[in-house]
């Protein structure tokens, strides 16, 4: 049964990461929101520092298997799992440290959960565990394509030919999350989609480990955003990126009835989103608090314990803040949890994405609005977490395309029925 309270396991890994949060990320949001592509070293290698002193494993869920006992011995009886929790609890206080910053954690982010999601035991083991090598590495996720946008992964053109004892790669990927980090600065690797047969549709789609240094495949562009600065989004282009065999995650063998290269990318989805919803709530927590903050600061008094007709309207906008922010909170646990429990959380995954993608703009909105000038300058971050907060509704499936899951989900209808 599912349990709101914070397991032991995870409660320790969120006192490392307030610290963290609190000591190396808030203090240096700005100066990264300020020079934007500026790598933030300190925080990238401390951040690896502390993945070694827990084990290694970073925040992979996979690294929470139980191992096989030794010939001779009983298997230890395996505890709850709590991998996804603890990635959700990390999101959620690294991003109310800063958003942009846990982007560039060397801990696993988007291209270790299609890793996780779609990767035999052995390439779990290959790649995961660089996380916890001598040198911090990130990892990336290159899904989009510049004429598909939503569509994708159904629509993916980026082509994989089989080449003896290789994949060559060709195709463009754009917005790629920490695309340069993964590439260029630390030496990690991207998750490239592509089609092993066009002719198949999405049942032909396939990721493929991109691992940095490997020709034929550069960073072309870095986007400057509206928020998120400290992390970059990249393009890369695919020029006969050829790659070794055991790099594709899953079978090369395509059967156009079972859809397994969309259904993995679907998988990495289920994973992903709700550490993106966690994230936002990061955001939105932060920007709370600090509204509460600066409201005492100016002699505001936000009254409990009394009905709604006599708050003034601070304190009714103040509290529904509050309710937003919590009530999101558990739909984000439940969808972990189910992750964890080894449940289908595909509805689960995509509510928690569109209601925090709508709950951190609404707080950060409300927040500029109540605090006015004080909101609007950027002598405070509250205007920051106002820019970050957007991408919350875009990334890992737009608002509408999540909507546009649930409904099916819920009404049971099929792509071509609900579309």
């Amino acid at each position: 049964m599912i349990s709101f309270e914070i397991p032991d396991k995870v409660r320790n890994t969120v006192t490392l990461m307030t610290m963290v949060a609190e000591n190396m990320m808030r203090p240096v949001a700005r100066y990264f929101d300020d020079h934007e592509h500026e790598i933030p070293w300190d925080y990238i290698n401390m951040m690896h520092d502390a993945n070694k002193q827990m084990g290694g494993g970073g925040f992979v869920p996979s690294s929470d298997k139980p191992k096989k006992a030794p010939e001779g011995e009983a298997p230890k009886k395996e505890g709850p799992r709590i991998g996804y929790q603890r990635l959700a609890y990390s999101a959620e206080v690294l991003s109310w440290g800063d958003t942009g910053l846990y982007l560039c954690s060397p801990v696993g982010l988007l291209g270790a959960a299609a890793v996780a999601a779609t990767g035999t035991l052995e390439q779990k083991q290959l790649f995961l565990t660089r996380f916890g090598g001598e040198k911090p590495v990130l990892d990336a996720m290159a899904l989009t394509e510049p004429h598909a946008g939503s569509a994708m992964p159904a629509e993916v053109r980026t082509t994989a030919v089989r080449d003896g004892d290789s994949w060559v790669l060709n195709g463009e990927k754009i917005f790629v999350t920490a695309g340069h980090k993964a590439l260029v600065d630390t030496q990690g690797f991207v998750v490239v989609w592509a089609t092993i047969d066009p002719s198949a549709g999405r049942a032909g789609v396939r990721p493929f480990v991109v691992e940095a240094g490997t020709p034929g495949g550069p960073v072309t562009k870095r986007e400057h955003k509206l928020g998120i600065r400290a992390s970059d989004t990249a393009s890369v282009v695919l020029q006969d990126c050829r790659i070794p065999l055991d790099n594709i995650l899953g079978s090369p063998e395509v059967e156009k009835k079972s859809g397994e290269g969309f259904k993995g990318a679907m998988a990495t989805f289920d994973a992903s989103r709700p550490m993106v919803a966690a994230s936002a709530l990061g955001v939105a927590r932060a920007t709370l608090e600090a509204v509460k903050e600066m409201l005492a600061a100016h002699g505001v008094t936000l009254r409990t314990g009394i009905p709604r007709s006599r708050m003034t309207n601070t304190e009714r906008e103040v509290m529904d803040m509050e309710i937003l922010l919590r009530s999101t909170w558990l739909l984000v646990l439940k969808s972990v949890w189910m992750m964890d429990e080894k449940k289908p959380n595909n509805l689960e995954a995509s509510m928690g994405k569109v209601r925090a993608g709508d709950v951190v703009v609404r707080i950060t909105q409300k927040a500029v609005e109540l605090l006015g000038p004080l909101g609007y300058s950027r002598e405070h971050l509250v205007e920051k977490w106002f820019r970050d907060a957007k991408i919350n509704d875009l990334y890992e499936g737009t608002g509408q395309i999540n909507r546009l899951i649930i409904a099916r989900r819920i009404l049971e209808y099929g792509r071509n029925e609900l579309a």
